[in-house]
């Protein structure tokens, strides 16, 4: 007996996913819908739910990350020399460039006066205290003039006013040249036909290579003055006494062992603040970041320089 509503057996089949499937799609797979294809698992280019993965990538070992930082370093040596070697070269063709070396010698040494005096005088008065309090114990008193200074000449003046200035100047030199570079005004002065090398490093190598020797002399006389003046007042040592004592076993051998190696450190401080101020990427947090690189270049460089350094100038002046 059939009436308007009709027994189950007349309602039609429900597809799944519909209202009498409560699963939905999950109890099976559903045809795709009409003018669509399944995906393939032979179709390399099709995107199979089983294989997707989500996540962090992986991290690098220690050595995948000891061997990625020795490559930097090598590879920001090699810019360096290749940088060295094309300055060199820009440097010796007209123009001189003489007013902006004139320039970066003002901003290089004269601006550096300040630091160089107060850190040679209080590092002098340091030296002449510690070495006192420890001569006195073994009934040494009357060296103490000799030690401080030939430590001055020799080490003391050259490396410290290096570290000190070079801080300074280095980075003010990858900021400088750093700004330019995320600014693009590197790009615009080699559109315009000239060479960043022979406009932005060249003056900047020469000043520093001049005006190192100077400061480094500066800082030998100021740095024995503090010394004389802490042993006169507090340990009784005349002022002439020690004058007289500093004079007789200073050597110019030793003045010049400390003197001659200013030069490379200037040429460090130079090349490496440039080249990490044109390596600068990343606006002004890249700038930043290449100041504080470079600060900690350049010391690293002139410890490293001023070991070989020292065994060369004994090498050849062993007296």
């Amino acid at each position: 007996m059939t009436g308007g509503g009709g027994g189950p057996q007349d309602r039609p089949p429900e597809r799944p996913g519909g209202p009498g499937d409560p699963l939905g799609s999950r109890s099976g797979p559903s045809n795709p819908p009409p003018g669509e294809s399944r995906p393939s698992a032979s179709d390399p280019y099709s995107v199979q739910p089983s294989t997707m993965r989500f996540g962090p990538p992986p991290q690098p070992t220690f050595i995948e990350r000891q061997v990625d930082s020795w490559l930097g370093l090598l590879r920001h040596l090699g810019q360096v020399a290749e940088m060295t070697l094309g300055t060199l070269r820009a440097g010796f063709r007209r123009p001189f460039e003489g007013k902006a070396i004139i320039a970066q010698l003002e901003a290089v040494g004269v601006a550096s006066m300040g630091i160089v005096t107060v850190t040679s005088v209080f590092i002098g008065m340091v030296m002449a205290v510690q070495f006192a309090f420890g001569l006195r114990k073994f009934g040494g008193m009357e060296y103490t003039p000799r030690v401080i200074s030939l430590s001055f000449a020799r080490e003391l003046a050259p490396t410290l006013t290096a570290i000190i200035v070079g801080g300074r100047i280095g980075a003010g030199m990858a900021a400088e040249v750093g700004a330019m570079a995320v600014t693009e005004q590197i790009d615009a002065v080699r559109a315009l036909g000239a060479d960043p090398l022979k406009k932005l490093v060249w003056p900047r190598l020469v000043a520093s290579v001049i005006v190192l020797p100077l400061l480094g002399a500066i800082a030998l006389v100021l740095g024995v003055g503090g010394a004389m003046v802490v042993t006169d007042l507090q340990f009784d040592i005349p002022a002439s006494f020690f004058l007289r004592s500093s004079l007789s076993t200073i050597t110019m051998m030793d003045f010049a062992a400390g003197l001659v190696k200013t030069p490379v450190f200037g040429a460090i401080i130079a090349l490496t603040g440039c080249h990490f101020g044109m390596t600068t990427r990343g606006g002004t947090a890249g700038v930043g970041n290449s100041t504080t690189r470079t600060v900690v270049a350049i010391s690293i460089a002139i410890f490293i320089a001023d070991f070989f350094l020292t065994k060369a100038v004994i090498a050849v002046w062993p007296a």
